[in-house]
């Protein structure tokens, strides 16, 4: 897209096409996710994204993928993407104890960001030497590995409730409102991880390199996630650590935003991408604990709306910002909805956990 067009606001109309399909299905895919088998489910949308992301491939390599094609595959794996989030989130819980769902929480963070630390160097790798086209076929081979793995784990049996409709996800909130204090958590670091993720190629011309360096940019921040996961695996949720990663996120995206000298720069970046995997995985463990087995897809699929379905506006905005003030008062602006939070917990929030 920002090769085709150099528009960093279409780097955020496509973000937000691949997002606003979770905002819209999330609730109802998280009903699914609990009265349907999740590991079918998963087999399901990751077998539709391999069709997907190797289609696009093939597209590409004819020269038939403008941005009207990329943004409607960008819509079609947002679809995906909706019901297999809540599925997947929810079946850590039948992999492990209860006691070892922080520690799972964090390891399956940690692979992602693995993911996010070698995924976008590799493809800035592959996009140099073999080509675009190549890139995608091989982000369709991953969704392949994920099909794999499916198949060779058991969960235990998944306990089916009664009713799964739309306004019991609501109900949660209703009955728990600590639930929606970690929900406004994962929010705001879903915002501002964004223009990391969304803004990548602008960020890296503005410091000077070609647009493939951004998956060095995300590299980074992946590997300060990845960082997080093995330093905090093990360790329950808490307010004053929550209270420190924030103000890390917060610091991290900022300084990386207007620092001048990339060399500088990175380091914070790293430190950026620890607050952030550490106060996501505090925040989604304290979801994953906080409800009864019958309820976890559903809670997962509101996480799926506070990270993933609220982020096409976050795209939007820092796009919308980045075009009109540059990308460096895109990173800034992102970022202070988490220090908002941070400030908030300090005041408002019970220690998560705590009766």
């Amino acid at each position: 897209m920002y090769r085709q067009t150099h528009s960093a606001l279409l780097l955020g109309v496509l973000n937000f096409s691949q997002f606003i399909p979770i905002l819209l299905l999330a609730p109802w895919a998280g009903g699914a996710s609990d009265r349907w088998n999740r590991r079918s489910l998963l087999l399901v949308t990751q077998s539709i994204a391999v069709v997907l992301s190797g289609g696009l491939g093939l597209l590409a390599h004819l020269d038939l993928a403008p941005t009207a094609v990329v943004i409607a595959d960008a819509v079609a794996l947002g679809v995906v993407s909706a019901f297999s989030a809540p599925a997947q989130q929810a079946m850590i819980t039948q992999l492990v104890e209860e006691d070892e769902v922080p520690t799972a929480v964090a390891l399956n963070s940690m692979t992602f960001n693995i993911a996010r630390a070698v995924g976008p160097v590799t493809a800035a790798a592959v996009i140099g030497t073999l080509g675009i086209a190549a890139a995608f076929a091989v982000n369709a081979v991953s969704y392949l590995v994920f099909v794999g793995a499916l198949l060779l784990v058991r969960p235990r049996r998944q306990e089916r409730p009664v009713s799964s409709r739309l306004r019991d996800s609501l109900h949660l909130l209703r009955r728990e409102p600590r639930l929606l204090v970690a929900l406004g958590i994962v929010m705001t670091v879903g915002f501002a991880s964004d223009p990391i993720n969304t803004l990548a190629p602008a960020f890296a011309d503005a410091f000077g390199k070609p647009d493939t360096f951004a998956g060095v940019i995300i590299g980074v921040f992946g590997a300060g996630a990845v960082t997080a996961a093995f330093v905090l695996a093990g360790l329950a949720p808490d307010r004053n650590r929550m209270i420190a990663t924030l103000l890390l996120l917060v610091g991290g995206v900022c300084a990386f935003s207007v620092l001048p000298w990339l060399a500088l720069a990175l380091p914070f970046l790293f430190v950026a991408g620890f607050g952030y995997l550490a106060s996501n995985a505090g925040a989604t463990s304290f979801l994953q604990l906080g409800v009864h087995e019958t309820e976890r897809g559903r809670i997962m699929a509101l996480w799926s709306i506070a990270f993933l379905g609220l982020r096409p506006f976050a795209s939007l905005l820092d796009g919308a910002i980045a075009s009109a003030f540059g990308v460096r008062a895109a990173g800034v602006v992102l970022s202070l909805p988490a220090l908002v939070a941070a400030l908030l917990l300090t005041r408002l929030a019970p220690r998560p956990g705590a009766d």
